[in-house]
């Protein structure tokens, strides 16, 4: 999809009236009213604007308008759950309660999705296939069945249609976003035409089964000696856009205490392998599962942990990682001003935009009391609220990698206590994190980045010629004006030019008493002059003169080099 560019127009696309009719029903109409007509109101000078009720609109109502608007529209709300930084902690309450209640669609159309890509009927692919679904959500669908060689595979399936109908819905949103931005202040400080554009990013890698295989097998190889993880295989000669098959995953759900116990499994050490996990994936790999609820960890029956649903995934590259390593040092030495300058780095803070002092304040105020208690009395999802308090007081917007990240330790956190374990997330964390503070410094690693730092230096010197030359040229063609202008130049010319001046007069005085040695020893003498009774041959009066000459200019430099100081 084109991205954004500007107001759409709302010409053709049918969702707009079934939403506008949900928007006046939940009794919006006001705002309705104001987004649709303030235009045509302020070109014709008509009667002035209903009056929109002041303040954030009913979080309570929102949720519902959002649950009657359909799949997409539950998406934006799951997204704006996590945007603590944007939404006060009220909002972000209710927005939790969004879930994909959406009823499976109708097995036909899912076989003409498969028949459609794979291009053969599904009786040739898969030896049985149970129409029941065993999972539905509001863009895919998965299903149980057996591949020609006897082996287990679970499908999952791109909902019919749903793509069309996702791309209108994103329309309808820049539409109201671009509108609520220009009219109402709250629109601008939320930021919804970003908020949309981040939607639109996200739901669009969801619909695309290439995008979540290949984060399967990079799971896969991460984890491929691990005794705890199982990731299941994809078999990517039946994988199309719409259509994953993977290895089926037989166990139960993570928060199916009592049938993990009969299994002769202890859910603490479940909780253990989950933490050991997520702490890999957060320190060792940057990159993580970004949606760990109890459906997509699997607790297999020789106790390993399988995980599924790769459609959510996190990226941190090495720098962000050493930020964040920088940050955890900064709190655990209760050093504020590396916590303020880790988050300057991160581009989190402006110090033209912030109160820096005000800011430093909060912060120690929400840190300290969580100081000289032990790990296990400290909830994640306290700091987690406390840190998007901070944040939507200061209007900091965070990251979505870095929001997600910490949607991922409250959901990793809240998985251990629904099995009953009292570990911390950052007490096993802390080992892992020490790890990777050590590998952020040592050699092997400068080495690395001073490698590829000189790669990109050597990149630049061979493109400097290419790009000097289309300067040159534009510049000739009248594209560019260029201005040379050196600072100084005026006292370097006077400079210049008096150093000139004595060199001149130092080259006439050597002249000057050249010539004069060689008239005096002339001897040609048939030019006499007399002065005051003497007869003084011409030769001996021109050798003289050019001595003082000479003698004058001589001590006239030697005296100005002297005041100058410069000898």
């Amino acid at each position: 999809m084109k991205p954004y560019r500007g107001a759409y127009r709302l010409k053709g696309i049918r969702r707009f009236g079934a939403i506008s009719r949900v928007l006046i029903r939940h009794g919006y109409s006001d705002l309705l009213d104001r987004v649709l007509n303030r235009a045509e109101k302020s070109e014709t000078g008509a009667a002035p604007e209903k009056p929109v009720r002041p303040g954030y609109p009913s979080p309570v109502r929102i949720r519902q308008v959002l649950e009657e608007l359909g799949p997409s529209f539950i998406k934006l709300g799951q997204l704006m759950s996590v945007r603590g930084d944007m939404f006060p902690p009220e909002y972000i309450e209710e927005f939790k309660k969004l879930q994909d209640h959406v009823p499976p669609a109708p097995f036909d159309g899912i076989r003409a999705v498969i028949e459609a890509e794979q291009r053969r009927p599904v009786e040739e692919i898969f030896t049985e296939f149970n129409p029941e679904c065993i999972a539905a959500a509001s863009v895919a669908q998965v299903y149980r069945a057996r591949l020609a060689d006897g082996e287990p595979v679970a499908v999952k399936v791109i909902r019919p249609g749903i793509e069309k109908k996702i791309r209108e819905d994103v329309q309808v949103m820049y539409y109201f976003a671009d509108k609520l931005e220009k009219h109402f202040e709250i629109g601008r400080i939320i930021g919804l035409i970003n908020l949309v554009k981040e939607f639109e990013r996200t739901i669009f890698k969801e619909l695309d089964m290439f995008v979540e295989a290949g984060n399967m097998e990079r799971f896969a190889d991460n984890f491929k000696h691990s005794d705890e993880i199982h990731i299941a295989k994809v078999h990517w000669n039946y994988v199309s856009k719409s259509v994953l098959v993977m290895d089926y995953i037989h166990g139960v759900k993570m928060d199916e205490v009592a049938k993990i116990r009969s299994m002769g499994i202890d859910p603490k050490e479940v909780a253990m392998i989950g933490l050991r996990s997520f702490s890999r994936q957060l320190m060792d790999f940057g990159f993580f599962h970004g949606d760990p609820h109890p459906a997509n960890t699997i607790v297999m029956r020789d106790g390993r942990v399988g995980l599924v649903d790769f459609g959510i995934i996190g990226i941190l590259d090495e720098e962000t990682m050493m930020q964040i390593a920088n940050l955890f040092l900064g709190f655990a030495e209760h050093d504020y001003d590396l916590v303020m300058e880790a988050l300057a780095d991160a581009g989190l803070i402006d110090e033209h935009a912030t109160d820096l002092k005000s800011f430093r304040a909060d912060l120690m105020d929400i840190s300290e009391p969580f100081y000289g208690r032990s790990l296990q009395t400290i909830s994640v999802k306290d700091v987690y609220e406390q840190v998007m308090r901070l944040a939507f007081k200061y209007r900091i917007r965070l990251p979505r990698n870095l929001l997600l990240l910490l949607k991922t330790f409250v959901q990793t956190e809240g998985l251990g206590k629904i099995l009953g374990s009292d570990a911390s997330l950052l007490e096993v964390s802390r080992p892992y994190a020490k790890r990777l503070l050590q590998r952020g410094y040592d050699a092997r690693k400068l080495l690395r980045n001073l490698g590829r730092d000189t790669r990109t230096l050597t990149g630049i010197i061979r493109m400097m010629p290419k790009f000097t030359h289309d300067i040159l040229k534009r510049t000739a063609e009248g594209g560019h004006r260029l201005r040379i202008q050196l600072a100084g130049l005026n006292e370097i010319t006077q400079r210049l030019e008096k150093g000139l001046n004595r060199f001149i007069v130092g080259v006439i005085i050597s002249a000057s008493t050249i010539a004069g040695s060689l008239i005096l020893n002339s001897p040609l003498t048939f030019i006499e002059v007399t002065i005051g009774g003497h007869t003084v041959p011409i030769t001996t009066l021109l050798g003289l003169t050019g001595y003082s000459i000479a003698t004058v200019l001589g001590l006239w430099l030697i005296i100005s080099i002297l005041r100058s100081g410069k000898i």
